[in-house]
């Protein structure tokens, strides 16, 4: 019976609505008060037997719940035989439930969007050469796929042949289409506009960037908030204290309609569905946007950061370095074969810059190597002792430099370059600087952030402080701090927090862990690796730096519509309780009506964080859209010899 009470419950409410039409039909077209009665007797027991079943399921756990409160008052209005106000009771607490429901679904419809990104089957290469059609779930890693132009991507993988364009709003948030090429990746969810290509599977299902993506939003938009849980506890004991006033000032006036109109209008609905629709909304437009909060609390907590630390390789800069300068000590062309032959068997940004900038020297076989934390690497090469990093990695092996030595490195940093120096046996051979621009429109940002209300922006790296200062004083940043290694950048961050600050670190999640993981908000910039994706509070999908004050701007939203649902909620209670108390035009049906009135308002007003867009988003986007009309002639004209 419960069961089907639940999966019936949207038609009951139609019924019951249904019914007092006809019962006010029978009233001023027929004049039978009989008919009127019946059909409003018939309502209030249609409509009333849902609510009283959640009701029922509610107290078996020990929970005294606004069904409860509802279900007392429809009993109430047929014991005082007021079977108008029982019947609309129960049929507007019911379409407030639909109401509710419906647009509860409307703000979870970024996870509706996501998942529909993903294709249900994809077509594989089979041993002949053939491609046929298979279940997603079918998939592993290795196959070889073939996606059409239009087709959506199924898989996290490489370019193995073909080319084309690939759009990958659904992970980073951008619009712009990007060019697929062999060797290059590709991420299930993103769409292939033109172009047929052949790829590699590498990551497939739940295992995806696009999966995680999914799981991650999911996530967040489930878990509470402290506020919420603050909400949650009030209710539990609200509920109570108000079956307590309604009893108390029934026994106390005589006056049961009296009573059981104080239990409908207590009913805290409003202030419990308003704080949580207010983070889904704004955890779904961070969806769209390549924004990925962690969890209701991690945007309360963003929304009051008064202190943000910045990484700078990757972070305020591309992290696409180039060598500009070379200085050569001894045996500089073994000493460029032995370091080239290290940093091929390094990811670091820095390793592929030289590795690039030496494309023609053949690298030796690397036979053994270590990293040295916030060094560099030290490696065996060719039967020599080879040391690739900067000048803390030389003092710990005891390498001499000399005077002109020094003057060579001071030079090269007080042009902004990067130091990577290399020492074979113990002497120093080279000392490279390379240079890595900083990004378009950080400035911008960073000022923008100073309106969001963040006080100190502070740059913290491991590179000579004369480079570091020379980027802050570009950008107009705070403080800068250079020669820091991992563990210096999180006790910076301990030391800010323990002086009262509210602590935000921007890194690549990978180099900097410790300091993200640290920091009251961990910022990570990338495109969604599973390290950074992990260890951070917020991920920003594709790495573009003005996601952080779009990011910062919808958190201070979301917290705000939060904090005007909570007012709007107790205003409410407060005026229909008042009223009923002390005015004779208020009644149950009435309080009801505003009541419901109130929850939908709170859910309306969460939902318009769905279309929310900073004064930055608009001023940008401005500024794409007169772009994109200016270029169409030419892009039309490409795409026509295309």
């Amino acid at each position: 019976m419960q069961k089907w009470l639940m999966k019936n419950r949207n038609r009951l409410t139609a019924i019951t609505g249904i019914l007092i039409v006809l019962a006010f039909a029978a009233k001023w077209l027929f004049k039978s008060e009989t008919a009127e009665s019946g059909l409003l007797l018939a309502a209030s027991l249609i409509g009333g037997f849902p609510i009283a079943a959640s009701a029922w399921q509610a107290l078996k756990v020990k929970v005294i719940s606004i069904d409860l409160l509802v279900t007392l008052a429809i009993l109430g209005s047929f014991v005082i035989q007021e079977f108008e106000e029982s019947a609309i009771v129960a049929f507007l607490f019911l379409f407030g439930a639909y109401l509710e429901q419906k647009t509860l679904a409307k703000t979870r419809s970024a996870i509706k969007k996501l998942v529909e990104m993903v294709p249900e089957t994809a077509l594989r290469q089979t041993a002949d050469g053939d491609f046929e059609e298979v279940d997603l779930d079918d998939l592993d890693e290795g196959d070889i796929l073939l996606v059409k132009p239009g087709g959506k991507i199924p898989v996290d993988g490489e370019v193995v042949s073909g080319s084309g364009t690939a759009n990958e709003a659904s992970i980073t948030g951008e619009s712009m289409p990007l060019g697929k090429k062999p060797g290059d990746p590709v991420y299930a969810g993103t769409i292939l506009e033109n172009g047929t290509i052949r790829i590699k599977a590498e990551k497939v299902g739940d295992e995806t960037t696009f999966g995680k993506i999914i799981e991650l939003v999911e996530e967040a938009q489930d878990s509470k908030s402290q506020a919420e849980r603050l909400i949650d506890r009030f209710s539990k004991y609200y509920t109570p204290v108000v079956l307590i006033l309604a009893i108390i000032v029934g026994l106390i006036s005589q006056d049961l309609e009296l009573a059981v109109t104080i239990l409908v209008l207590g009913c805290p609905g409003a202030l419990v569905i308003g704080v949580p629709v207010s983070n889904v909304a704004g955890i779904g437009n961070g969806a769209k946007q390549g924004i990925l909060f962690k969890g209701s609390e991690v945007i309360t907590k963003f929304s009051k950061v008064d202190t943000i630390m910045f990484d700078k390789t990757g972070t305020l800069t591309y992290g696409d370095p180039r060598v500009s300068q070379v200085k050569k000590y001894g045996q500089g062309q073994l000493a460029e074969q032995l370091l080239v032959s290290v940093e091929k068997e390094s990811a670091h940004p820095l390793a592929k810059a030289i590795t690039g900038y030496y494309e023609d020297l053949e690298a030796k076989e690397v036979e053994a190597s270590q990293v040295l934390q916030g060094g560099g690497i030290v490696a065996q090469v060719a039967g020599q002792q080879v040391l690739v990093g900067n000048r803390y990695l030389l003092d710990q092996y005891h390498v001499p430099v000399t005077k002109e030595m020094g003057k060579d490195m001071e030079e090269l940093a007080s042009a902004g370059n990067s130091l990577v120096l290399v020492a074979v046996n113990g002497q120093l051979e080279l000392a490279l600087g390379l240079k890595d621009e900083i990004r378009a429109g950080v400035k911008e940002d960073l000022a923008a952030l100073k309106k969001l209300g963040v006080k100190n922006l502070l740059l913290l790296s491991g590179d000579s402080q004369k480079t570091v200062d020379l980027v802050a004083e570009d950008l107009g940043l705070t403080e800068a701090y250079g020669q820091l290694l991992p563990e210096d950048k999180a006790e910076f961050v301990k030391k800010r927090q323990a002086a009262g600050e509210i602590v935000a670190f921007v890194g690549d999640g990978i180099n900097d862990s410790p300091s993200l993981a640290r920091a009251d908000i961990g910022i990570a910039m990338g495109s969604g690796t599973d390290v950074a994706i992990e260890t951070s509070s917020v991920v920003l999908m594709n790495g573009s730096f003005d996601r952080i004050p779009r990011a910062l701007a919808l958190a201070k939203a979301t917290r705000r519509n939060m904090i005007e649902n909570i007012t709007i909620a107790l205003a409410v209670v407060a005026v229909l309780l008042v009223s009923v108390l002390a005015s004779s035009w208020m009644n149950m049906a009435i309080g009801m009506f505003v009541h419901e009135g109130s929850i939908l308002v709170v859910i309306l007003n969460a939902m318009r964080l769905l279309a929310y867009r900073s004064k930055l988003q608009k001023s940008r986007k401005l500024i794409e859209n007169n772009f994109s009309q200016a270029a169409g002639p030419y892009t039309k004209g490409i795409e026509s010899i295309q």
